[in-house]
C-alpha cells in the first residue's frame, strides 16, 4: 500500500473502463466519454455530510443483519435472507424481523422446517410479507438443493431466485461474496442520481439506472456509491420535501433550485 501514487492508480483504471467498453462494441475508445457536471465535487460532499455514518442503513442496512459468527455459508444465506425482507421495507423493519429470525437459529434447515404461518408472524411487519414468505420457501429450497445450502456466486444465478431483483443480487455479490460485478440501485440511488443528473437522460427505473451510472462511473466507487446515497437519501435528498437547505450542495445540484 502506498506504493503507487493516487493519480497514476486512477488513470489505469480509465484505461481499463475504455478496454472493456471496446470489447462490448464500443467505438472509438478514444473519444472522452460522458460524463456529469460537478460530479467529483457533489460526491466529495456527499461524503462529507455522511461522515457521521448515523443513518438507518449505517445503524441497520443489510450489512448489519447477518450474524458475522456464524459460518460463512449461514452467513450468507443470510444476506440474501435480508436483502429478500428488505425491499419496500424500511432498514429498522427488516433489522427488527432478521433478529426475530435470529433468534431461532436463522439456517437454510431451519427456515425449511418453519410452516408458513410461523415464518410470516415472524417477518411481519415487512412490506409484502406474505409473498415474502412464498419467496423464501421457494428459495430456500433451491438453494438447499441446487446449491448444497449456499447461495449463488453469479448474478445471473442469483436474479434466476423467486423474490431476488437485481439490486439485491449486486447487493449479494458485494457482501456476501466481496466482490463487485455492478452498481446496487434501489429507490434512493435511483431518486438521486437523477436528480443529480448522474444519467445521461432521465431514466425511469432503478435497472435503466444502473446501466447508464456504470457507463461512466469510475469502477472503483461502485461499491460505495449505493451506501452513500441511500444514507444520503435518507436522512437529507428525501423522496418528498428534501432537505435542500441542509445540503452541501444545494449551489451545485440541478435540483435545489426547484424546492
Amino acid at each position: 500500500p502506498g506504493s503507487t501514487p493516487r493519480r497514476s492508480r486512477r488513470r489505469r483504471s480509465v484505461t481499463i473502463a475504455y478496454e472493456c467498453g471496446a470489447e462490448h462494441g464500443m467505438s472509438e475508445p478514444q473519444r472522452p466519454r460522458w460524463e456529469p457536471k460537478d460530479w467529483r465535487q457533489q460526491l466529495e460532499r456527499i461524503r462529507e455530510m455522511r461522515k457521521n455514518r448515523d443513518a438507518p442503513v449505517d445503524e441497520m442496512g443489510v450489512q448489519k443483519c447477518y450474524d458475522s459468527s456464524a459460518p460463512p455459508q449461514v452467513m450468507r444465506y443470510q444476506v440474501l435472507l435480508s436483502l429478500m425482507l428488505s425491499s419496500q421495507t424500511k432498514d429498522q423493519v427488516t433489522w427488527a424481523a432478521m433478529l426475530r429470525l435470529r433468534q431461532r437459529g436463522l439456517t437454510i434447515d431451519s427456515v425449511l422446517q418453519m410452516d408458513d404461518a410461523t415464518l410470516g408472524q415472524i417477518i411481519y411487519p415487512v412490506g409484502f410479507w406474505r409473498n415474502k414468505v412464498k419467496y423464501i420457501k421457494q428459495t430456500t429450497a433451491i438453494l438447499k438443493q441446487k446449491y448444497g445450502g449456499d447461495i449463488p456466486r453469479t448474478v445471473e444465478e442469483l436474479v434466476q431466485l423467486p423474490g431476488v431483483g437485481p439490486k439485491m443480487a449486486y447487493l449479494a455479490m458485494n457482501i456476501a461474496w466481496d466482490s463487485v460485478s455492478g452498481i446496487a440501485v434501489d429507490t434512493h440511488v435511483h431518486r438521486i442520481t437523477n436528480r443529480l443528473k448522474w444519467v445521461k437522460k432521465e431514466t425511469k427505473y432503478p435497472e435503466e439506472t444502473r446501466v447508464a451510472l456504470e457507463d461512466w462511473l469510475p469502477r472503483d466507487l461502485w461499491r460505495e456509491i449505493n451506501w452513500l446515497l441511500v444514507g444520503f437519501g435518507q436522512q437529507t435528498c428525501l423522496p418528498v420535501n428534501p432537505r435542500c437547505r441542509e445540503c452541501l450542495n444545494q449551489d451545485i445540484c440541478p435540483a435545489a433550485k426547484k424546492h
